[in-house]
């Protein structure tokens, strides 16, 4: 019963300290860690080259933890998912300087399956903890990256988590 009692308390902290965000034109929502906030277009368009720059982002106040996520025009609704990791995968061990592999896997969230790549990699400035989530929606490709600095991981990693868990894809 205690255990019941703990659980039920931390899920409604988790939420009622978190944002539910709903992906524009889409069924897809998930809920975002407390004080996570929207990244304006300007500081999307300066953080990523802009021809892989996501649609939205959002992150901590220090931008140095952050879910980015987006719809990209590529339908992969008949590519199998262990191809669609086996071919993340090898373009970021091609691209990714320092890129040491946590888990490639397929996972199922609320009853949709996804390609699942945890991941460091080294960045300019900093080392880089990171957790895709590629999947099929509709003719396109949705996209999640929950990224955090390495040092700072430890701090976010159970609330990213739970925002993980939280994606609820209805189509």
């Amino acid at each position: 019963m205690k255990l019941v009692f703990a659980f039920i308390l931390i899920s409604i902290t988790f939420t009622s300290a978190a944002k539910k965000i709903s992906i524009t034109g889409t069924d897809v929502s998930f809920v975002i860690p407390d004080k996570f906030n929207p990244l304006s277009q300007e500081f999307i368009d300066m953080k990523w080259p802009a021809k892989r720059a996501p649609k939205w982002v959002v992150s901590n106040e220090s931008t140095s933890t952050s879910i980015a996520y987006d719809l990209k025009p590529n339908d992969i609704s008949a590519v199998p998912l262990p191809e669609l990791v086996n071919y993340f995968k090898n373009t970021f061990d091609r691209i990714g300087p320092g890129v040491a592999w946590i888990k490639a896997e397929i996972i199922e969230i609320q009853g949709k399956k996804w390609a699942y790549l945890e991941f460091t990699s080294n960045a300019i400035n900093a080392d880089i903890y990171n957790i895709m989530l590629v999947a099929s929606y509709r003719k396109e490709m949705i996209i999640f990256n929950f990224n955090s600095t390495k040092e700072e991981f430890p701090m976010y990693e159970e609330k990213l988590r739970q925002s993980i868990q939280s994606i609820k894809f209805v189509e």
